[in-house]
Order: structure tokens, then C-alpha cells, then sequence
């Protein structure tokens, strides 16, 4: 059997990872700039991360979500504070696709309402409601093309009236800063004037974090940059540092109903340590501080390189942006100076490191950075 075509793979074969740092079958080391799409949150193979999900294993990798984990208690308990949403309830699911396809179900079970508006260049999953939200018709098969949701510009609050007032609107999504997208921040303005609205129409407010939770744009979320309270927060990626879990917060002001909602692997023992492990992390080794601290230099020095169309970003979330094409750029990145990035559309370069990334390390990729683009 062969593997379905999916990707064009770079002909690198990862086998080794440490902290920013990754290594191929060869030997040859590599600067993470990248982590995998915005997933490696607290550095490959962390000592902390590795021993508590050895740990786990080896006593109880999974047991059915129909008896008591104490785990997901403790997680949820500790996500509360770390994140400010102690009020809040938690739901564990598997991805950030299947956290929103939940947040958008629990909202349609809430008002009685079906229709979406999400923000163009969005993306929010590519499962059934999650790609009917995301903002390219190229993943969008038909059978997942319901007219269910309505794209507005980024920004444009009066549109976003005009489509509430037609009275069959259940949630507004958006992201926290949009990633694929381009690493497109909303307003802080913006955000404020959506919760208004939303709390004044009965309209639910889903803030997808996916990409941009976790710490990684300097506060725990990136809407929290502008002291709005959603009423469900999607988060997956980071929170698992490579192992597969998602999870939704919701407000106090949605009353759980059995058989809304279920899962099967959701929160089971092995996602539960690897979330602990996170978060234990995050606070013990002051992962925040490092990420406004390494990220508001790095931004700095981009913005200092000739060349450059724009450099947007928050945090240690940036977006580089060029008139051309950067294909040969991230290329040469890569194979030349060994340096991961990632890419949004054809003319943004995408930096998404691990948020333990030293200001060595970021130094190190200005140098490489600028030594490409003089080429």
C-alpha cells in the first residue's frame, strides 16, 4: 500500500527534535522556526513533557470517557488559571478542527439558529462545518457546501450588522490572529465592537485559538490583547505540544445537555499529561515573558531588512511578507542555511516557533535570514 498523495513533501525526513532544534536520518541539524505548524509549544522532547507522559503510559493510557478521570479535572482546573477562564467549562475533543465543529454545534443547540458569519482568508478546519467556515473554496467539497456561512472582511462591523439583523445568525468566528490567512491581527477595536454586538443580538462569539492560543502571542490568547470575553475559546495545537488533543471553553452561560455532545478518545489519560505537562511548563519556566521578550526583538529586526513588503505579527506568531513569490526563499532557508520556516499563500513567510525559542537562536535566523535575501 502506498501513502494517498496528499502534500509535496520537502525530500527531508525529520527523525530527532530538542527544544528548537531538529535533526534529520543524515545528521544534519536544524533551526525549528516552524514547530510544525504552531504545534510544538514548549520545545521537542522536554524533559518534563517526556517523563510525564512516559509516566502515564505506563500506568493508564486510556479508559473510556463513562467513569471519572481526575485528570481532566486537574487539567482543567490548572487551563482555568493559567488562561484567566476559571469560570468557564471545559470540553477535550482530539483537533482544533473538531473543537470548532463542537463550538459551532453547541452554539446552533443554544439559539435555535444555522448560519455562520466567519472573515474572509479564514481558516477553521477542514472537517464538515469546520472547512464551511474556512475561507477557500479549494478544500470545500460539495457535500460540505451548505450555505450555511456568510465571509465578511476583516474589520467591517457594519457588514457583520446587516447579516445579524436578518435574524438567523447562531455565531460569529474568528480567529485570534488569523494564520494561514497571513498572520492577519483584528483590531483590538474590532473584537470589542463584535462582543458588543454579539452579547446585544444573542449571537455566540467563537474565538478559534487554534493557531494562536497557548502563549503564543505573548498572553495566553491573543483576544485577551484586547480585554474581550468570548463565549466559547477553541484551542488545539500547542496545548499538546505534538500530541493530538483539542479543547473548547465555554461559558457558564451554556447549560450542558447529555448526548449534545460526545467523544470517544477525547481527554483520555495519555492527552490529559501531555496538556499538564504544557502548562506546568509554561508557568514554571516563565514561557510568556519569553515570548513578548524574543518576539518584540525579532519583529524589530525584520522590519530593519530592505526587501521586505511587511512584517506582521504578535508574539512569537509573524508573518514576512514580499512582493514575490518566497518559495525560493523559504527553499534556500531550508536546504542552504537549515532553518524550517513555514508559508501562508505565495508571498508570505510564516514563523511559528517553539515558544521557548532563546534570543541566541533568534539572533541566529536574523543572520541566516539576511544572508539568503542578499543572495
Amino acid at each position: 500500500m502506498n501513502l494517498y498523495d496528499v502534500y509535496p513533501l520537502f525530500d527531508v525526513n525529520i527523525v530527532k527534535g530538542e527544544g528548537c532544534k531538529v535533526w534529520d536520518e543524515n545528521g544534519n541539524e536544524y533551526l525549528d522556526l516552524y514547530g510544525g505548524h504552531a504545534v510544538i509549544s514548549i520545545g521537542h522532547a522536554h524533559p518534563k513533557y517526556v517523563e510525564m507522559i512516559s509516566n502515564q503510559v505506563a500506568t493508564l493510557g486510556f479508559y473510556s470517557n463513562s467513569v471519572i478521570n481526575t485528570l481532566q479535572q486537574r487539567v482543567a482546573c490548572k487551563l482555568g488559571k493559567i488562561s484567566g477562564y476559571e469560570d468557564y467549562n471545559l470540553f477535550f475533543i482530539n483537533s482544533g478542527a473538531e473543537a470548532n465543529e463542537n463550538a459551532l454545534k453547541l452554539s446552533s443547540f443554544k439559539n435555535g439558529k444555522n448560519r455562520v458569519i466567519a472573515f474572509k482568508k479564514a481558516f477553521h478546519g477542514r472537517t464538515s462545518l469546520a472547512v464551511e467556515v474556512t475561507d477557500n473554496p479549494k478544500i470545500v467539497a460539495p457535500i460540505n457546501s451548505n450555505g450555511h456561512t456568510t465571509f465578511v472582511a476583516m474589520g467591517d462591523i457594519d457588514a457583520v450588522r446587516a447579516e445579524i439583523e436578518k435574524g438567523d445568525v447562531t455565531a460569529v468566528i474568528i480567529e485570534g490572529i488569523q494564520g494561514v490567512g497571513g498572520v492577519q491581527i483584528p483590531s483590538a477595536t474590532f473584537l470589542q465592537q463584535l462582543q458588543q454586538l454579539c452579547n446585544e443580538t444573542d449571537t455566540t462569539l467563537i474565538l478559534d485559538e487554534i493557531q494562536s492560543g497557548c502563549g503564543r502571542s505573548g498572553k495566553f490568547f491573543a483576544h485577551q490583547w484586547a480585554g474581550i470575553k468570548p463565549d466559547i475559546i477553541t484551542q488545539a495545537k500547542g496545548i499538546g505540544n505534538g500530541f493530538p488533543v483539542g479543547v473548547v471553553l465555554i461559558s457558564p452561560k451554556f447549560q450542558a445537555v447529555y448526548g449534545e455532545l460526545g467523544t470517544t478518545f477525547g481527554g483520555n489519560h495519555l492527552a490529559c499529561a501531555a496538556v499538564e505537562a504544557v502548562l506546568d511548563v509554561m508557568e514554571n519556566e516563565n514561557l510568556l515573558d519569553n515570548v513578548n521578550k524574543v518576539g518584540d526583538w525579532l519583529l524589530a529586526e525584520l522590519k530593519k531588512i530592505d526587501g521586505i513588503k511587511e512584517v506582521r505579527g504578535q508574539g512569537l506568531m509573524i508573518g514576512i511578507e514580499f512582493d514575490e513569490p518566497v518559495k525560493d526563499i523559504r527553499r534556500r532557508l531550508l536546504f542552504e542555511e537549515r532553518v524550517f520556516t513555514g508559508v501562508s499563500g505565495m508571498n508570505t513567510i510564516r514563523l511559528l516557533p517553539p515558544l521557548t525559542l532563546t534570543m541566541e537562536q533568534a539572533r541566529l535566523f536574523i543572520d541566516k535570514f539576511r544572508k539568503v535575501l542578499k543572495g
